[in-house]
């Protein structure tokens, strides 16, 4: 084993050490400690990442977890960003959807370990209801290879009740409405509470059909529903208040009822908030600044910026991403998701950066 690969698997079970250890057991000296030494790790062995850390003029040595150059989100679709492997140490890619117009973003993992204890340590820390039986409302991992949220549902669908994990897309990507009707009403009768797991669309589209029908679907009392994404590439547009008032009206389901993540392809962890009126919230490995985009500095509580995300997880690619989306700083570490704005950016991410990573890309292998 070189020093690389062993360098990587040291800090891999470190990290996902620290990803089992309970809220109370992180304080801000260790995040900030195993942010730095990942991003030391990070910037030498992931060519593409250390060029744009170089644009930026931070230096290798830095004091806090919050000057780490934060990877903007494009890079994914110019870049092979590997950090501590190459392609033939490849074990997955996921991909993102493709539906900008600009193609779609590759993220490459050495190990899902740290994926996954991610995705499982995050429902833990927030006691979201993993262990009931699932509707999945997406298409099966086998069928979505590429996709990290068929992969994460995935996750979750294996710690379900043995033979309770039923998905409710076909392989050609139907949604099966006859089949979630079937088990609502098989678990209403047995007075078991579902988990409903699936994007916006396809709850929407399973609103529709209802509509259509015009009766309601019931499912047992303490059925809660987890929502995520949007609506890209369906010409459709739905706020998030029109969206829980159709689940209210077509599914039984109070907002209170509804948990929406906020996650991409990007990265390995992810952002919940219940109802209408909880903020996003990270688990304790990862932290959210909101940025002034005019300034480049961390935004006040109370003001607008683009978000920027760190994840301990995302060890064999960045931990640190710029986003594009916008979003309204709470002062302690929550966020409110605002929309997208592609041109926020902040000025970090300036036009020498990203002439790098274009002229990066046509020399990074894939």
């Amino acid at each position: 084993m070189d020093a690389e690969t062993r360098c990587y698997a040291e800090l891999e079970a470190r990290v996902a050490d620290r990803l089992a250890a309970t809220a109370a057991d992180w304080s801000e000296a260790e995040f900030s400690a195993l942010a730095r030494e990942v991003f030391a790790f990070q910037r030498p062995h992931n060519a593409p990442y250390a060029r744009y850390c170089e644009s930026t003029g931070v230096g290798l040595e830095i004091g806090d977890w919050r000057e780490i150059p934060a990877m903007p989100q494009a890079a994914f679709k110019l870049c092979a960003l590997r950090a501590g492997f190459d392609a033939a140490g490849t074990a997955r890619t996921f991909r993102t959807s493709g539906t900008t117009g600009e193609g779609f973003g590759q993220h490459h993992f050495k190990t899902l370990r740290l994926y996954e204890a991610a995705i499982l340590g995050g429902w833990r820390h927030f006691s979201l209801p993993i262990d009931r039986p699932q509707l999945l409302l997406a298409p099966h991992p086998d069928d979505a290879p590429h996709s990290s949220l068929a992969h994460m549902l995935g996750t979750l669908a294996r710690v379900a009740p043995a033979g309770e994990q039923h998905w409710c897309v076909s392989a050609d990507g139907k949604l099966e409405v006859e089949w979630v009707l079937a088990l609502a009403g098989r678990y209403r009768e047995a007075g078991r509470p579902v988990l409903l797991l699936g994007t916006a669309l396809a709850f929407l589209h399973l609103c529709e059909a209802l509509e259509k029908r015009g009766t309601p679907v019931t499912f047992p009392t303490g059925t809660e529903a987890m929502e995520t994404g949007g609506y890209k590439g369906s010409g459709r547009t739905l706020t998030k208040r029109e969206l829980y008032a159709r689940f209210e009206r077509w599914l039984g389901l109070p907002a209170e009822a509804i948990f929406n993540e906020y996650g991409m392809t990007e990265l390995s962890s992810q952002w919940y908030a219940r109802g209408l009126a909880q903020p996003h919230a990270g688990p304790p490995w990862t932290r959210a600044l909101v940025i002034d985009p005019e300034t480049g500095r961390e935004a006040a509580a109370g003001a607008v910026g683009v978000l920027r995300l760190f994840d301990l997880a995302n060890l064999g690619s960045v931990l640190a991403l710029g986003t594009q989306d916008l979003a309204e700083a709470h002062g302690d570490g929550t966020f409110t998701l605002l929309g997208r704005d592609p041109q926020a950016l902040p000025r970090g991410c300036s036009r020498a950066a990203d002439e790098l990573l274009a002229a990066t890309a046509a020399t990074s292998p894939t």
